[in-house]
């Protein structure tokens, strides 16, 4: 009977072990292949420095965006890290494209290797520089909930600007022609940790330079040259007969063509403010 245990316990051992190896993403460079970021990104703003002054004006700055029940609901969404689904989600509307692993499968395996590959860069910089904080900071409470979470973890450089950055930069390599609503949405998702109290401006800052890093160095695969193709032709064969795959998506429902507000999201005719439309920003009075 003690036998018969084991057997099955090293069955389902062995079971684990390969689904684990199943899910392993093969990167398509080692984290030793890649730049040094440590070696490249300059020091964050002593906190004592004149040029903290900017990082401690723009925390303040986020304190204020708060007060946008649009926005700061937005910079909560934005917080999302383990759920790729609906991390690729925030990008839909700019993207012209719902990413899915089963709608759009070459994409989803671009962005999710890509990610793989350029997500660990920053944790050397963390660990060295171990900065704290605006939340630690200041005592402060993030309308994101994620205090728990990132107590005691460097805020330099940005994880979550890195990745959304690098996205941005990944899905405009596929879909030039929506470039601008893409680097919007990259943008705002990027200042919304600022909005959250995650990371000082600085750390934001300097963590796009560090994406655009590790985007050029994808650049050297060429397993990621051919996936990238094939992630491009996808889009094409997704997108085609859809007049949105020029600027600005069109709705179907409407003689009219969508428009945008400034974080990329479509509006009603209805909205006033800021827009949009048909690749030119423009004033609703």
């Amino acid at each position: 009977m003690r036998k018969t245990c084991w057997m099955v316990v090293a069955i389902v051992m062995a079971a684990i072990s390969l689904n684990a190896q199943d899910n392993t993403v093969q990167t398509y460079f080692t984290l030793d292949q890649l730049p040094k970021l440590i070696n490249i990104m300059p020091a964050p703003p002593a906190f004592d420095s004149p040029e903290f002054a900017n990082d401690v004006v723009r925390y303040g700055w986020g304190k204020i965006q708060r007060q946008d029940p649009e926005r700061v609901a937005q910079a909560i969404a934005d917080a999302e890290w383990n759920d790729h689904t609906k991390l690729y989600a925030l990008w839909q509307d700019a993207f012209g494209l719902e990413i899915s692993e089963a709608n759009t499968p070459e994409i989803w395996t671009l962005l999710e290797t890509s990610l793989a590959t350029t997500d660990p860069m920053r944790k050397e910089t963390k660990e060295f520089y171990k900065r704290q904080r605006p939340f630690e900071r200041y005592e402060d409470s993030m309308p994101s909930n994620e205090e728990a979470e990132l107590a005691g973890e460097g805020s330099y450089p940005s994880g979550h600007s890195l990745r959304g950055w690098g996205i941005s930069l990944l899905l405009a390599q596929i879909a030039p022609q929506r470039a601008d609503l893409i680097f919007k949405r990259g943008w705002d998702y990027c200042e919304s940790r600022v909005i959250v109290g995650a990371h000082w401006q600085s750390d934001v800052d300097n963590s796009r330079t560090a994406a655009s890093i590790g985007f050029c160095a994808l650049q050297g695969s060429e397993a990621f040259i051919e996936q990238m193709k094939k992630a491009q032709n996808e889009y094409i064969e997704k997108t085609q007969g859809q007049s949105g795959v020029s600027a600005i998506a069109v709705d179907k429902t409407s003689k009219s063509s969508r428009a945008y507000n400034i974080q990329g999201q479509p509006v009603s005719d209805e909205y006033r403010g800021i827009v949009i439309e048909e690749g030119k920003k423009s004033i609703r009075p």
